[in-house]
C-alpha cells in the first residue's frame, strides 16, 4: 500500500475529485500495475486505465530511486509474508475440476483441497491471472476461507436465495456452482459502481439464475411474499477487513475498508461496523422460511465476529435458529466468549492465509413452522408443529428465552 500511495502520489494525475472512492482506485491500480488487466465496467476503472501508462511510468521511477531491477524486488522490500499456496476455485458451471486439473498439471504440481469442494492447490508464486481458464471465467481466483464461506451455506439446487452484500460477487457466484445453477439468487448491492463489478462476475461465470439488485438489503421487506421462499441467505457485511493478507488489497474496497489499528479513530469505527452488522443480521434472521444463514467477515476482531452474533442470540433462538458447526474438522474456532462458541469457525490471516469468521445459524426443524407445499404448488402451503428438541448432532440450542421479535430488535439496535 505505501508503494501504491507513492506511484499515485507522483503520478500528478490523483486528484481531490476520487477521494470519495480512494478506495477503489487503490485497488484498481494494483489490479492494473500489479496483478490483472481488469475488464473497464466504471469511471474508476476507465480513468485509472486511461492513465495507467502513466502510473507504470511512475512506477518504474521508484524502481529506479529505490536501485531495484523490477517490481517483484521492489515489492520483497515491502513484506515478509511467508510464500503462500495459490488457491483457485473450479466454476463447474463452465468446465469440471478434471478437465481444469488436466490442463494445470501440464506446467504445475496440482493438488485438491480437503476441505472445499472444486478448489485446487498450486505452488506459491504460481500467477494465474492472464490464464485463458481465469480470463474465460472457467476457474475464479480466490481464497480458500473466502470459498468456505459460500460452502458453509451449502444451498441445495433449485433453493431461492440471497447474497445480502455482494459484490464483487466471488461468493455469489459460487453459490450459483454449488446449487449447479438451478434455482434463484438474488444478489443485492448498495453501491453502484461495486454493483457494475458485481454484474462484470456474474456474467463471467456464466450463471443465469443470480438477479442483481441495487439497493439495500436493509430495506428489504422480510414478509413480502415475493420472499416467502428463501432457504438461505449469505450474509458477508461491511467490516473492518483487518483479516485480509496485505500481499492483496481487497480490503480497501468500500465494502472491506480498514482504518489504521494504532489509530485512535479505529475503535469509534469498528463499533460503527459492529452496530450495522448487528443490525444487518437481525434483518437477516427474520426471514419466515429461511433454513440456513452465514455471517461471515473478513474481520479478526471480536467485536465484529463473536460479540455480534451473541447480540442476535436472543432473537434468533425466539426464531427457531441454532448454531450449527461448519466444517468441523477445521480446528480453529471462535473465540470462548459465551456458551455455544465453538460452533463458530475462524481462519487465521498468518497460518491460514486469510483471517475469516463464519457463523453458520440453522432454523431447527422440530421447532419452526416448517411450510408443506400446497396443492397448487404454492410456497404458502399448510404448515405443520413438530415437538422440541434441545440439542442433536453438531447443533447448539440456545435458551428457552422466548422473546416477541421487536422487543429483541429494539434491544439489539438500542432503541
Amino acid at each position: 500500500l505505501p508503494i501504491l500511495k507513492e506511484v499515485l502520489a507522483s503520478s500528478g494525475v490523483f486528484s481531490s475529485k476520487w477521494k470519495k472512492q480512494e478506495e477503489l482506485v487503490y485497488v484498481t491500480a494494483y489490479d492494473i500495475l500489479f496483478g490483472q488487466e481488469i475488464a473497464v465496467s466504471g469511471s474508476v476503472e476507465e480513468y485509472i486505465m486511461l492513465h495507467k501508462d502513466t502510473f507504470r511510468t511512475a512506477l518504474q521511477k521508484i524502481c529506479v530511486k529505490r536501485k531495484v531491477s523490477n517490481v517483484e524486488d521492489l515489492l520483497s522490500e515491502k513484506t515478509t509474508v511467508k510464500p503462500k499456496p495459490r488457491f483457485v476455485r473450479v466454476n463447474t458451471l463452465k468446465t469440471t475440476t478434471g478437465s481444469v486439473i488436466e490442463v494445470l498439471s501440464k506446467m504445475h504440481k496440482v493438488d485438491k483441497d480437503d476441505m472445499v469442494p472444486d478448489m485446487l492447490v498450486l505452488p506459491p508464486g504460481t500467477d494465474m491471472h492472464k490464464h485463458p481458464l481465469v480470463t474465460d471465467g472457467k476457474v475464479f481466483l480466490q481464497g480458500k476461507a473466502s470459498c468456505m464461506v459460500a460452502a458453509a451455506v451449502s444451498p441445495k439446487p433449485g433453493w431461492k436465495v440471497i447474497d445480502a452484500c455482494a459484490a464483487p460477487g466471488n461468493k455469489t457466484v459460487h453459490l450459483a456452482a454449488l446449487m449447479n445453477g438451478e434455482g434463484s439468487i438474488i444478489a443485492c448491492e448498495l453501491n453502484k459502481e461495486r454493483a457494475k463489478t458485481l454484474q462484470h462476475t456474474v456474467r463471467r461465470s456464466g450463471a443465469n439464475n443470480i438477479e442483481t439488485v441495487i439497493g439495500d438489503f436493509l430495506n428489504i421487506d422480510s414478509n413480502d411474499p415475493s420472499y416467502a421462499e428463501v432457504r438461505a441467505i449469505l450474509l458477508d457485511p461491511s467490516c473492518s477487513g483487518s483479516g485480509i493478507s496485505t500481499e492483496r488489497l481487497d480490503h480497501l474496497l468500500p465494502s472491506h475498508s480498514i482504518d489504521d489499528q494504532d489509530d485512535a479513530g479505529s475503535s469509534a469505527r469498528i463499533r460503527k461496523l459492529s452496530a450495522f452488522q448487528r443490525k444487518a443480521l437481525s434483518h437477516a434472521l427474520s426471514f419466515p422460511s429461511v433454513e440456513r444463514l452465514v455471517y461471515s467477515t473478513c474481520s479478526i476482531h471480536q467485536a465484529e465476529n463473536e460479540d455480534v452474533v451473541s447480540s442476535v442470540l436472543p432473537l434468533a433462538s425466539s426464531l427457531g435458529f441454532e448454531l450449527a458447526t461448519p466444517f468441523p474438522q477445521w480446528r480453529r474456532r471462535g473465540l470462548p466468549v459465551f456458551y455455544g462458541a465453538e460452533h463458530l469457525l475462524r481462519t487465521d490471516p498468518e497460518d491460514d492465509l486469510e483471517g475469516f469468521f463464519i457463523a453458520l445459524f440453522v432454523r431447527k426443524a422440530a421447532a419452526a413452522d416448517a411450510l408443506e407445499p400446497s396443492e397448487d404448488g404454492g410456497a404458502l402451503g399448510r404448515k405443520r408443529k413438530r415437538a422440541c428438541t434441545t440439542r442433536s448432532g453438531g447443533l447448539r440450542a440456545f435458551s428457552s428465552l422466548r422473546l416477541s421479535r421487536m422487543d429483541v430488535l429494539c434491544s439489539i439496535w438500542g432503541i
